[in-house]
């Protein structure tokens, strides 16, 4: 830290201080910086110091002096100590534990014709908000649209979640994955279950992209890993992510069994990949299907293709983008003609 770069040079936080010396002690002795430059040298009232991926100049002046964030390996969360200039210091662990909110259950139908509007997320991809009451916080499910086709300005990174699946409804894309061989194309009917933090980038899409995106907790972060490089050259299917493993599912490979009432299902294979966190199948049919009372959490269903009636606190017609979700302990049934239906169980 503090080397020139001849391309982007380098920055640094200013911070006021009144009196150097006190302060300068602090961020020493207590934090750990380390001295880069300071002046005058008989009387010192400005220092520029370098620690924990900070450059802070410390001078004289007035306003606000900050809050500064240090994560300690095991360290509890929570304030700490104020340096004598009034900066403030708040501790974090680096791997903080996953905040899971308490589920709190609710009966949804989303559709695609009256919103919610979607919007402009990361790397340009466009999100519709599919459980917009996002059950306490414990679950989120989002409709992502990339249209046309080319290079997608995303990076690599790793999610800090429970779990996190990724359904190709239209459309292709290209991803890559930490320690799972050379990129691939992702397409329709495909889906990828991405382990806690597993190191991940999408390349491009092509033929006017959308998924559909499930994750646990609604709110999570998104962390640029900046020092890997995919592909890794290695390709370790059993690798453990967290407890899970990644796992494709290729819609052409995977096999189709009898749902009842002349319904089939093709199993995405999660279940066991995940470790019992998320499971997920395809369902297509003609006519009316009473499925099994929801006796988990999560019951998330998605229209792909088609229009179908759902009986569940009444009568619902949906069309192909509608979602809906059922609470458990709930009984529910699915009628249409040709209809194909994504269901998610967590």
């Amino acid at each position: 830290m503090g080397a020139t770069d001849k391309q982007s040079g380098w920055a640094e936080v200013v911070l006021p201080c009144a009196e150097l010396a006190p302060a300068l002690r602090f961020f020493t002795e207590e934090l750990g910086f380390r001295v880069e430059a300071i002046f005058p040298a008989d009387e010192p009232h400005t220092a520029t110091i370098s620690g924990h991926g900070l450059r802070l100049r410390l001078q004289p002046g007035h306003g606000d002096p900050g809050l500064i964030r240090i994560a300690r390996p095991g360290a509890p969360g929570g304030p700490g100590p104020t340096a004598p200039n009034g900066t403030r210091i708040e501790w974090m662990d680096p791997e903080p534990t996953i905040d899971v909110p308490t589920f709190a259950p609710e009966f949804l139908v989303t559709r695609a014709a009256d919103g919610p509007a979607a919007g402009e997320g990361r790397a340009g991809m466009v999100y519709r908000d599919l459980i917009p009451g996002r059950l306490g916080g414990r679950y989120i499910a989002s409709c992502i649209v990339v249209p046309g086709a080319g290079p997608v300005a995303d990076w690599v990174h790793f999610h800090r979640i429970a779990f996190q699946l990724i359904f190709c409804r239209r459309g292709r894309v290209r991803l890559v994955y930490e320690d799972q061989g050379e990129p691939f194309w992702m397409q329709a009917g495909d889906c990828v279950l991405q382990p806690p933090t597993i190191r991940h980038r999408v390349l491009e899409s092509a033929d006017d992209l959308e998924v559909v995106e499930v994750t646990s907790p609604a709110l999570h972060e998104t962390l640029a890993d900046h020092a890997m490089t995919l592909p890794t050259g290695r390709d370790l299917p059993d690798r453990d992510f967290g407890g899970q493993r990644y796992r494709l599912c290729r819609a052409a490979g995977a096999a189709w069994s009898d749902a009842g009432a002349g319904w089939t299902a093709q199993d995405l294979g999660l279940a066991a990949p995940s470790g019992g966190a998320v499971s997920a199948r395809v369902l297509r049919g003609t006519g009316r299907l009473a499925a099994p009372v929801n006796a988990g959490e999560l019951l998330f269903g998605f229209v792909l293709d088609g229009s179908a009636e759902l009986v569940c606190r009444g009568s619902h017609r949906l069309a192909g983008g509608d979602a809906f979700v059922i609470p458990p302990g709930e009984a529910w049934a699915i009628a249409g003609d040709g209809v194909a239906l994504l269901e998610v169980r967590a």
